[in-house]
């Protein structure tokens, strides 16, 4: 297995506007190896979600390539491979805390005791083993994004994608997501990527790059 977790060479973007095609990446280069934390900050519109799009597979680059242990993505691996937080929390209102983190394990046809035990270990980790039945109207905003963690968590991913995660939270609980995210890393080896517009918390990571222009820099 290839110690790049995470690899984009000269990747480009464009989009159809009119008549004309808007260059979003023009060359962006990126690695990132296991239990790295990287972030990325820039401007609205400068291309982040394009970028986090081509990472997760979602999309393809109209030039250069990305690479998951140095292999293509691939769909197959999505839910194995990756996983994902976003600034909105995306739980099922419908379900409680622990149901929400098995979703993610679901995918994978995990054997149900054995999905159970580790979405309850997550939890625990996350600070909310008493919360696990808690559906997600009765847990604070903080709180909801550690479900979220824990359930990007739920299949072991090499690579964990933060986009904005804290942009829906107050300072303080802000900086406790963040402190989760750093520290899961380093305990688990899971090489992280931040999309953030606060310079603090793209300070605290181990390498701080901007998007601007089309480069990662």
């Amino acid at each position: 297995m290839s110690d790049s977790v995470l690899s984009a060479s000269g990747v480009r973007k464009a989009y159809p506007s009119g008549d004309r095609r808007i260059e979003v990446l023009r060359g962006a280069d990126l690695k990132v190896v296991a239990g790295e934390s990287v972030s990325i900050r820039g401007e609205s519109g400068s291309g982040k979600s394009t970028l986090l799009n081509l990472i997760s597979g979602l999309d393809s680059p109209d030039a250069g390539e990305i690479r998951w242990d140095g292999a293509p993505p691939a769909a197959a691996r999505r839910a194995r491979f990756l996983g994902m937080v976003f600034q909105s929390f995306y739980l099922i209102p419908e379900i409680d805390a622990l149901q929400n983190v098995l979703m993610a394990g679901r995918m994978l046809g995990a054997p149900r005791a054995e999905a159970c035990a580790r979405a309850r270990e997550l939890l625990e980790r996350v600070g909310l083993g008493a919360r696990a039945s808690h559906l997600p109207a009765q847990l604070s905003g903080g709180e909801r994004q550690r479900v979220a963690v824990a359930r990007a968590l739920m299949n072991s991913p090499r690579l964990l994608l933060a986009d904005e995660p804290t942009g829906n939270l107050d300072e303080r609980t802000g900086e406790a997501v963040i402190d989760l995210l750093l520290g899961l890393s380093r305990e688990t080896g899971t090489a992280l990527v931040l999309v953030t517009h606060n310079p603090a918390h793209a300070a605290r990571t181990a390498r701080a790059l901007t998007l601007h222009d089309g480069l990662l820099r």
